[in-house]
């Protein structure tokens, strides 16, 4: 399937019964995200709001499914995709006395790889068709996501921009905090290409020029989140991708290419001179709002698109979400660069969705030697995005990453917290919030490759039970995980009662002697109420691992670690930084879209998500009370 515009997929997700146009009026203030909040977990399909205040028509959801990213990509599965990619690798590699870029040279000189290399051409394209006579943003649906959003942002933008001193382009995603018809916020992280650009061009003292560039060909929006290496145009990895080169054309007031086939364009600048400007909150894929920070300014000067123009836009938040269906293509497509180039023992990579992408990988090993699992640890740490991995759990070959079952099973069976459990300190990305420093902080390896056959608790004894009652602080406790063939330990807490997590622990220790448990999960008492998968999701994000790593140990010598996941506060955890609540809509949109579901016509009807998560919050804003 061939797509010249996003209106085109669109078109083929509904011929295949994956998309529904919704044509009641929908706000892009909060409801189209409450609506795709409860479409995305329940798994629906992608939707168009037709009717939404503006000309244009929004897609959400679009990669929301294993099929829905495959046909993106343009391949049945996307299995196909790596394949086809360490067969390109092979042929490159067989180019003696050349370094990578040596080797893409060759490109051209293949018949058939040239036809996938980005091709520049004359006059305006598609994306060009309508000028606006004055630039407004006001004109598209950009949404406000979350109840303490700063402002509306735009999601999915492609963000083109040029290397002031090589000329190598990038294509990055960062969102866009629309201030006014005209201005934004460039939300470019520290260790993002763009960020480093923008360096270049304040060292030069010379203006910035940026072309954003929204829908097209699917697959180009896919290459925007890829992890690739700074060397490799994100035009060619798409090229490379569906096996036809991307069509550039020039921007209008930019000296810089993009996709003809692209929806909408917004061409600008960044002066970096300027003073930077506050950007956010924003309700965050951790599932938590990065806070206000400064962020350089994005001034628009054109903006121009297709006459059938679609606005593509996606939310993230609290997981599983359409964001979660990008990573799992990215585990796939990337995993043999990773074994061929970094780690060449690994077998398999995994990143649940509680662990959004950076906080949690689970990675499957050939082990051949001691030590091993701690040198694939660091060497994961040490490779691009990687680098900002905060835990990494490591399992034999045999074992299947997706069960998650299996994988509880055999980290409780094979972790023993006194020998299988080591530390690293690095780089973090700076959306992590647990760090008592800003992007740095520590890491967290667990070797399960030693087959221990550790026992498993049956479930909670009365004894303990009972004393663990008596503990100054402990709320509530849960054996659940047992159930899933965990030897974890669930203890909500309320620190207010004036003992620290740490002091209660050395209490719940002794309370334990003989009980099989070796792992502690302690959250505040207001998470007592949501699942097993929720508690992970607040463990890998709430922890600085080895800061919050609490061990203690039985008569029998065995040794009990503990993982303080609670909120960090100034008064009680003398924490340096403000603590962001979680991202749950406020029951005012919940309400208005339980009131309207029948009028959505999709289908019966789903619960907020948000419910579970609504008395987890401290305060009314983004920035979680004391």
């Amino acid at each position: 399937m061939e797509y010249r515009s996003l209106n085109d997929f669109v078109k083929h997700l509904e011929s295949r019964g994956e998309l529904i146009r919704i044509g009641t009026l929908v706000s892009p203030d909060l409801e189209v995200t409450e609506i795709t909040d409860r479409i995305v977990k329940r798994g629906g399909p992608a939707m168009l709001f037709e009717n939404n205040g503006t000309s244009f028509p929004l897609l959400i959801n679009a990669f929301g499914s294993d099929s829905r990213m495959a046909a993106a990509l343009r391949v049945d599965e996307i299995e196909e995709i790596p394949a086809g990619l360490n067969r390109l690798m092979e042929e490159l590699m067989q180019v003696k006395d050349a370094g990578m870029l040596g080797k893409l040279a060759i490109l051209p000189k293949a018949h058939r790889m040239s036809r996938w290399l980005p091709r520049k051409v004359k006059g305006r394209g598609e994306c060009q068709q309508v000028v606006m006579d004055k630039p407004n943003l006001s004109a598209l649906p950009v949404l406000r996501c979350w109840p303490h959003d700063g402002g509306p942002f735009i999601t999915l933008p492609l963000v083109h921009t040029v290397d002031p001193v090589s000329g190598q382009s990038n294509t990055g995603m960062y969102r866009m905090h629309v201030y006014d018809e005209v201005t934004t916020g460039m939300h470019w992280h520290l260790h993002k290409d763009g960020a480093a650009h923008f360096r270049k061009y304040r060292e030069l003292g010379k203006r910035m020029p940026v072309t954003v560039t929204l829908g097209g060909d699917p697959a180009m929006t896919y290459a925007a989140t890829a992890p690739l290496p700074p060397f490799l145009d994100e035009t060619l990895f798409t090229g490379v991708i569906r096996k036809r080169g991307v069509l550039l054309v020039k921007s209008l007031t930019n000296d810089i290419w993009i996709p003809a086939d692209s929806d909408i364009v917004i061409e600008g600048y960044v002066d970096p001179e300027e003073p930077f400007r506050t950007e956010g909150p924003f309700g965050d894929h951790t599932g938590f709002y990065s806070l206000a920070d400064l962020y350089p300014v994005f001034h628009v000067t054109a903006i121009t698109h297709r006459r059938d123009a679609v606005y593509p836009a996606t939310i993230v938040g609290i997981p599983p979400q359409e964001d979660l269906w990008l990573g799992k293509a990215t585990e796939k497509i990337f995993l043999m660069p990773i074994r061929k180039a970094i780690a060449p023992e690994v077998v398999d990579m995994h990143m649940p969705p509680e662990g959004v992408f950076h906080n949690l990988v689970i990675t499957s090993i050939e082990k051949s030697y001691p030590g091993q699992p701690q040198k694939v640890a660091s060497a994961l740490w040490g490779a691009g995005q990687m680098m900002l991995n905060k835990i990494v759990a490591l399992l034999n070959s045999e074992y299947n990453l997706n069960d998650y079952q299996t994988v509880i099973r055999t980290i409780s069976r094979n972790v023993d917290p006194a020998k299988d459990i080591f530390f690293n300190t690095g780089p973090l990305d700076v959306l992590d919030h647990s760090s008592s420093t800003f992007a740095f902080g520590s890491k967290m390896g667990i070797d399960a490759t030693n087959e221990r056959d550790l026992p498993i608790p049956e479930g909670l004894r009365a004894e303990s039970s009972e004393r663990l009652k008596e503990i100054r602080g402990v709320d509530r406790f849960s054996d659940a995980a047992v159930a899933r063939g965990a030897a974890l330990l669930m203890l909500f807490v309320d620190k207010s009662a004036g003992n620290t997590v740490r002091q209660i622990h050395d209490e719940v220790v002794p309370a334990l002697e003989g009980s099989m448990f070796r792992f502690i999960f302690y959250l505040d008492s207001e998470a007592s109420g949501l699942t097993l998968s929720d508690c992970v999701w607040l463990v890998s994000g709430n922890i600085d691992p080895q800061r919050d790593y609490l061990t203690g140990t039985h008569k029998d010598g065995s040794v009990i670690a503990g993982f303080d996941a609670t909120r960090k506060t100034a008064a009680h955890d003398g924490f340096p930084r403000e603590w962001p609540n979680l991202t749950a809509m406020d029951e005012a949109t919940i309400s208005l879209v339980d009131e309207r579901w029948d009028s959505y016509g999709l289908g019966e009807f789903t619960e907020s998500p948000s419910g579970r998560f609504l008395k987890y919050l401290r305060g009314n804003g983004a920035v979680a009370e004391e």
